[in-house]
């Protein structure tokens, strides 16, 4: 335990938590940067921590604070949590800058995950954009275990430009498996960039070849997934079948600052992930 730790009376990594308030202290096992400003976090997995796909975790950097961010890693994997963070401010810079050794803060898991269970004898999309594709890339190492029982797999992913791209090398591999459409298309590229230009949206065409076995998760910037939603919803694939990952203003993971209320909803608590169905409505309100 840090000498932060310590003073702060927080227990050690599988210690039962005093409240849901308090964090266990893990250590920081690989570093590995990815983008401009955005690091992966492999972290010694608390023993007993359990999640699902699609929740999340708060982390604390001592002396400094914490901040929600979504697991990346495989669910399944019991030695490693793993965490890709982007630097947006102080919290998330000073997460960012930890190296193997250090120690930090975790609670959780929090949140509803993605219904991966809905993958079983259907089609399934995956539609990411930006950063967006950390949350899903538990979804898709849910997939990869259980491939004999799943259809046709297509992931969109859509940065701005190719150097943006988040994961590319397992990009590039989960290509190079051919039981899955890896399709990547940027906003703007140079001379020496071979793939796709163009929104995501423009990526969709033939993906639900089934749109009633076709089962969907978004995640990425809200315009991104409310047209993305918009147009499988059109193609015939049900809107309790599309599911959306809204994260964003999570403060204290509980409900009660009340920062990430999104219509009557808490999105540390009844989201952050909800089917279109549940939520296209609040979608189109401005403001909310």
């Amino acid at each position: 335990m840090s000498p932060d730790a310590a003073a702060l009376g927080v227990p050690t990594a599988g210690a039962v938590p005093r409240d849901a308030m308090t964090p266990v202290v893990t250590e920081v096992l690989r570093a590995i940067p990815e983008i401009a400003d955005t690091s992966t976090l492999i972290l010694a997995r608390p023993p007993g921590f359990t999640y699902r796909p699609g929740q999340f975790t708060m982390l604390y950097a001592f002396g400094v604070g914490e901040a929600a961010i979504s697991i990346s890693g495989d669910p399944e994997d019991e030695a490693h949590l793993v965490q890709t963070i982007r630097a947006v401010g102080a919290t998330s810079r000073a997460l960012v800058s930890l190296t193997p050794g250090a120690a930090i803060g975790v609670r959780g898991p929090y949140g509803t995950g993605w219904p991966v269970e809905a993958c079983r004898g259907r089609d399934v999309v995956v539609v990411a954009g930006g950063l967006g594709l950390a949350p899903l890339r538990p979804v898709i190492a849910h997939i990869r275990r259980r491939r004999d029982t799943i259809g046709k797999v297509t992931l969109v992913v859509g940065a701005r430009s190719p150097d943006l791209l988040l994961y590319r090398d397992e990009l590039a591999v989960w290509g190079r498996w051919g039981d899955m459409i890896v399709i990547p298309t940027v906003d703007s590229a140079g001379p020496t960039w071979g793939g796709a230009i163009g929104l995501v949206t423009d990526r969709l065409n033939g993906v639900a070849r089934n749109p009633g076995q076709t089962v969907a998760y978004l995640c990425g910037p809200e315009v991104m997934m409310r047209f993305t939603a918009d147009a499988l919803n059109r193609m015939g694939v049900p809107g309790d079948r599309i599911w959306l990952s809204l994260e964003r203003n999570m403060k204290c993971a509980i409900g009660h600052c009340g920062h990430c209320q999104y219509g009557p909803a808490f999105l540390c608590k009844e989201g952050p992930v909800f089917s279109y169905a549940a939520c296209s409505r609040w979608l189109t309100v401005r403001e909310v």
